[in-house]
């Protein structure tokens, strides 16, 4: 079976904790979550699919050292795609956000992830519904729904699990045959 690679930007390690979750229900289907800052880019690619995860910073920015982020992320990352062809591989994206803080730029940096992964010619999956949350304006929703699962671990941490759960079980089988079968 071909694993899902689950790699991930963080800052004060939430998305980590996120990623660490989707990896706990994923069982044996995924390898262990790895920050995107420790990551080559052969390692990524190495994988047919993937789960992407990002905080929010800046303005719906890409998380690194120009947003404010302690360490390097995505911003730092994203220049090992230019030119890269990802037309064979699934991604599914999850970015954290907090909708009453940041109202009107809810979880927007999802989108910037989105926008580097499908330019690439990644197949997107994944989309979720925006029902549950209140915000004024994310970057993140494209015909009504975010691009991804979005966490909002710090106003609603009582929902992450539940919509874990629920998202994985929308995605897990288009991620691999084997979880197709499983479902």
């Amino acid at each position: 079976m071909s694993k899902i690679g689950i790699f991930f930007g963080t800052d004060t390690g939430t998305t980590r904790l996120v990623a660490k979750k989707i990896y706990a229900k994923l069982g044996e289907a995924a390898d262990k979550p790895k920050n995107i800052n420790r990551a080559s880019l052969s390692e990524l690619l190495s994988y047919d699919t993937l789960i992407l995860g990002t905080p929010s910073y800046g303005v719906g920015d890409l998380p690194g050292i120009a947003t404010g982020c302690m360490e390097a992320g995505w911003a730092e990352f994203a220049p090992f795609l230019d030119g890269v062809d990802l037309s064979r591989k699934k991604v599914a994206l999850f970015g954290l956000g907090h909708q009453e803080r940041y109202s009107e730029r809810f979880a927007s940096s999802l989108f910037r992830l989105y926008a580097l992964f499908y330019g690439a010619g990644a197949q997107i999956i994944g989309r979720w519904s925006t029902e549950g949350y209140e915000f004024k304006h994310s970057a993140a929703v494209l015909d009504g729904q975010f691009v991804g699962l979005v966490i909002d671990q710090r106003g609603q941490p009582h929902l992450t699990d539940a919509r874990i759960e629920q998202w994985l079980a929308q995605v897990a089988p288009q991620l691999t045959p084997e979880l197709a079968r499983a479902a």
